[in-house]
């Protein structure tokens, strides 16, 4: 798809924190709050552990509450990463840290004083969508260019690592030099040949369920996405698609599947996506790191958000696919 057939948008997100309507990363817009407000966040951050010098901690809910003070942790960190990847963080690792911003008590008070965001927020800050179409265009141009190449209707149910081939559901059997797999490694029913301590470590890895529901209102705001860690609310975020989607109207939701209401008996499209985030356990990276290798070694190559079971974004995925291919053409 050519750069004339897309819309070139600067993200815009909103966090509702503690009746406050801010934009995102919290610690950069703290100065949206109300004053009173904001002398409380500055003050729980001044006392921070990384603002005292103590050491960096190994999980995800006590580095929340050394890099961003106790009034960040409770008011918006732990209940809005409860809500979206389920309700024992203690299970969460840091080394994915950097995909989340990284703004000093300097910056957060310097944006304060001045009234505009300070720090650096290594998420999208500009995004491109299609004009004319949805984000679907471009995996559907990909399909055809490739269709000779592509077998619809068909699941993957098994890999053996001794003869290179894989079975699919109706009993077909291919064989090829290399295997390259995206799917969820726990979702293959056999891995013949593989050594019972790697897929004892397949077992270990966990990953959150999402349900994306639709509401056909328009909502008065300019954010594309709006955050909630409100826990009477089941759902963690709001997706605006009219405010990057030409010609579109409504919103969804997105919720952890933990956390749906059964009771709800709305006629809104809803879907369910099993896989949907892969979770930073602290065990992760030595299970994949063991596996990866043992599977290169037999020319299978795990690839992308589950093939790698990493919080990869699309353009990643295909940047990654991009380089993969040059390395086995190059071989």
């Amino acid at each position: 798809m050519p750069e004339d057939e897309w819309n070139l948008f600067s993200r815009k997100t909103t966090l509702h924190v503690n009746g406050n309507v801010i934009g995102q990363p919290i610690e950069a817009n703290i100065w949206q709050m109300r004053l009173e407000d904001q002398v409380d966040y500055l003050k729980s951050i001044a006392i921070a552990g990384c603002n005292l010098d103590e050491p960096m901690p190994t999980r995800f809910v006590d580095w929340i509450y050394w890099k961003l003070g106790k009034r960040i942790a409770d008011d918006y960190m732990i209940p809005y990463n409860k809500k979206m990847f389920g309700k024992n963080l203690n299970k969460l690792g840091t080394y994915w840290l950097e995909k989340l911003p990284n703004v000093s008590f300097e910056e957060t008070l310097l944006s304060c004083l001045t009234k505009k965001a300070y720090g650096k927020d290594p998420g999208h800050t500009q995004f491109y969508y299609p004009k004319k179409s949805g984000y679907g265009e471009l995996w559907l141009r990909m399909a055809e260019a490739i269709k000779d190449r592509v077998q619809y209707n068909s699941t993957v149910k098994s890999i053996n690592f001794e003869n290179h081939t894989v079975t699919t559901s109706g009993g077909n059997v291919y064989k090829s030099d290399f295997i390259i797999t995206t799917i969820p490694w726990m979702e293959f029913s056999e891995l013949s040949g593989m050594p019972d301590d790697i897929k004892d470590g397949i077992n270990e890895l966990e990953y959150s369920s999402i349900q994306t529901k639709y509401y056909p209102e328009r909502l008065n705001t300019d954010s594309q996405w709006v955050y909630f860690p409100d826990l009477k609310l089941p759902y963690h975020r709001i997706l605006v698609r009219h405010n990057f989607a030409p010609n579109s109207k409504g919103y969804w939701t997105e919720t952890n599947c933990e956390r749906i209401n059964e009771k709800d008996e709305s006629q809104y499209f809803s879907y369910t996506n099993k896989y949907a985030y892969p979770l930073n356990t602290i065990t992760k990276p030595v299970i994949m790191k063991k596996l990866l290798t043992w599977c290169r070694e037999h020319d299978v190559y795990g690839l992308g958000r589950w093939g790698e079971h990493s919080h990869y974004n699309s353009d990643v995925t295909v940047d990654l696919a991009m380089r993969l291919s040059e390395e086995l053409i190059d071989r």
